[in-house]
C-alpha cells in the first residue's frame, strides 16, 4: 500500500514514518475528535518562541534546502500549520478527519499526510519524479512536477503531493465521500521515531475513540524493526 523508494531512504537516512489505516471516516465527527485540545498544545509547546525554533521543523528545513528548495517559500506542511496557528490562534476547519491530523501535526511538529485510499491506485511510493507524472491543484489545474521532485505517486502516475510534504494534491484530498483514509506521519529529527510512534499511537486513541476502525500500519522500511 505505501513504501519510500530505496533512493530515498539512502539519501535521508534518519527518515522515520508512521503509518495508520482508517475506515469509518464517514461516521467521524468534529465533537468527538476534539481538534482544539491539539491546538492547544501546539501553541503551548511554541510559547514565545516560533516553529523554526522546534527540531522537527529545523530537520525539515535542512531536508528542502538539500532537495535544493528555499525553506522560507516552500514549507513543509508542519511548519505551515504552526505559523497559521501561531498568527490566527485556531486552524481552519476542513473536514473532522483533516482538522485532526492538522491539530496532531502541529501539536508535534511532524507533517501528516491524509489521503483517500479509494483514490489511489496500486502501491503509494515517496520517490523521485520522472517528470510524466500529473498533479491536480485544489484550483482545478494540471500540473507537472519537474524530474527530480520528491513526490508522492501512485502506480497509475499521479502524484499525490509535491515537494515532499509541501503539498497535496486535490485529487485524493478526503471529503465528504471518503469511508477509508491512510495517513502517513514523517520525520527526521533525532527523536524521529520515538515521536513518530507517540504520534500514531494519539491518532489512533482519538480515532478508535470516535468510532473509527483503525489499523496501525507498519513502515515498510523501518530499520528498527
Amino acid at each position: 500500500m505505501f513504501r519510500h523508494d530505496p533512493a530515498l531512504l539512502r539519501a535521508f537516512p534518519s527518515l522515520r514514518a508512521g503509518l495508520v489505516l482508517v475506515h469509518g471516516v464517514d461516521a467521524l465527527t468534529a465533537v468527538a475528535l476534539e481538534p482544539e485540545a491539539f491546538e492547544a498544545m501546539a501553541l503551548e509547546r511554541l510559547g514565545d518562541g516560533t516553529e523554526s525554533d522546534l527540531a522537527a521543523i529545523k530537520a525539515w528545513r535542512s531536508t528542502f534546502q538539500q532537495m535544493g528548495l528555499k525553506p522560507t517559500q516552500y514549507r513543509s506542511a508542519s511548519e505551515a500549520l504552526l505559523r497559521r496557528l501561531r498568527k490566527e490562534g485556531r486552524l481552519p476547519r476542513l473536514h473532522p478527519l483533516v482538522d485532526l491530523s492538522n491539530a496532531v501535526s502541529a501539536a508535534f511538529a511532524i507533517p501528516i499526510a491524509v489521503f483517500d485510499v479509494d483514490r489511489l491506485e496500486g502501491t503509494l511510493t515517496v520517490r523521485h519524479a520522472t517528470g510524466s507524472e500529473t498533479y491536480l491543484t485544489f484550483a482545478g489545474e494540471v500540473e507537472t512536477p519537474a524530474p527530480g521532485e520528491v513526490i508522492f505517486a501512485c502506480e497509475a502516475g499521479r502524484a499525490h503531493a509535491r515537494r515532499w510534504c509541501n503539498r497535496q494534491s486535490a485529487y485524493s484530498a478526503v471529503s465528504a465521500a471518503t469511508r477509508s483514509a491512510l495517513l502517513v506521519a514523517e520525520a527526521l529529527h533525532p527523536s524521529a521515531a520515538a515521536d513518530i510512534e507517540r504520534l500514531t499511537e494519539t491518532l489512533a486513541d482519538r480515532l478508535g475513540g470516535a468510532g473509527a476502525e483503525v489499523t496501525r500500519l507498519p513502515w515498510p522500511q523501518d530499520p528498527t524493526s
